[in-house]
């Protein structure tokens, strides 16, 4: 129990070994300031009280925290008065801190602040003994009592606004993932599924045949090979697609594509790429390769430039050709590639642009985000 409760000091930012000597010092300032045992008495007392509404104050919600936080300055201000100690102050402050609604920790806060200010210098004025002996600690208690509670409601708020950024982050992971299986089993029904349905049926058709039409089942059976030949290709295609693709490794393919089609390629790009994610940089390959693709196939352009910019906001790439294809929306339900480049650019929160002037340009854009390297409650 003891190691549990060592282990929660140490969450609060401050030594354990502070939150210690806090808490035996006020028998010292009771023993030392009281000129009878009835004084005595009731240091020990308000002492064993404050911890124990302290205590209740921790577990409590709503509105009972307005009382015991009462209590608790009522008990620190008699203890300022009576024996000179201020040192309650750290832990109201500490408890005010980690209050979660916005309204009852002002109002504490305020109320805790004037009143021990009031007390200090009251103190102050009134005597010259133990209080002015440690001046230099009060003065740290009175800029603890304003500085300590805002520091641990803003480090709280952080907290669970980069509890929530995480959520938010696995949650879309997950959604890419889910995604992606989706897109593989769609890819596996278009592409295998069509063509062992075929291999199938002509096997069938040259099982029938063999005897009857020997000549024409041996056909069917070279149709049956090159079908198979051909579901093993796309599936070896499928595979390459599936692992992660580097933006370095796709423009060197992509170079290669243009030589072969006779289509002069430029490069305007600041390589490597910096700070990307793997999976940016994946669907920034897949959409490269789909635009190059369609350059080939449908532009009839002599020249392909491809451009890549890098801002700490975003990345852009450009896939500008001086063809005669003019692209407009409906080509994005014609299996141009569009619409899977637009459905891949939505899991990074990108953006495609067309524009048609002398050829056709294609513009995307993908917001860079950073992870933080360090990840810096009365709930």
């Amino acid at each position: 129990m003891f190691k549990q409760y060592w282990n929660l000091l140490k969450t609060t930012g401050i030594s354990p070994y502070i939150w210690t000597i806090l808490g035996i010092l006020p028998f010292y300032f009771i023993f030392s300031q009281s000129h009878s045992t009835v004084e005595k008495v009731i240091g020990i007392i308000l002492t064993l009280t404050f911890f124990l509404v302290y205590r209740f104050a921790f577990i409590s919600k709503s509105w009972p925290i307005y009382l015991w936080t009462t209590i608790l300055i009522g008990i620190s201000i008699a203890s300022t008065l009576v024996f000179s100690y201020v040192y309650f102050a750290f832990f109201i402050a500490y408890f005010i801190g980690r209050i979660q609604g916005k309204i009852p920790f002002f109002v504490l806060y305020f109320i805790h602040l004037v009143t021990m200010s009031i007390a200090i210098n009251f103190e102050l004025i009134l005597k010259e003994g133990l209080v002015l002996m440690q001046l230099p600690f009060v003065i740290i208690v009175w800029i603890s009592i304003i500085l300590l509670p805002l520091s641990i409601r803003n480090k709280i708020v952080r907290d669970r606004l980069e509890e929530k950024l995480e959520d938010a982050n696995k949650r879309i992971a997950e959604l890419v993932k889910a995604e992606e299986r989706q897109r593989i089993a769609r890819d596996l029904h278009d592409t295998l599924g069509q063509k062992l349905s075929l291999i199938g049926l002509k096997s069938d058709l040259a099982s029938k045949l063999v005897y009857k039409d020997p000549e024409k089942a041996r056909a069917e059976l070279k149709d049956v090979q090159r079908t198979s030949r051909t579901a093993l290709n796309e599936v070896r295609k499928m595979v390459s697609e599936m692992r992660g693709i580097r933006i370095k490794e796709e423009l060197h393919r992509v170079q290669q594509i243009l030589k072969a089609a006779e289509i002069e390629f430029e490069l305007n790009a600041e390589m490597p790429i910096k700070n990307v994610p793997p999976l940016t940089e994946n669907i920034l390959s897949m959409c490269l390769k789909e635009a190059v693709t369609n350059v080939v196939k449908h532009s009839n352009a002599s020249t392909c430039t491809v451009s890549i910019e890098q801002t700490q906001k975003e990345i852009t790439l450009e896939i500008r050709d001086n063809g005669v294809g003019e692209v407009i929306e409906d080509h994005f339900s014609k299996g141009s590639g569009l619409s899977g480049m637009r459905e891949r650019l939505e899991f990074v929160n990108g953006s495609l642009e067309i524009q048609s002037a002398n050829g056709t340009i294609l513009i995307i854009k993908i917001p860079r985000v950073l992870k933080q390297s360090q990840k810096e409650g009365v709930e």
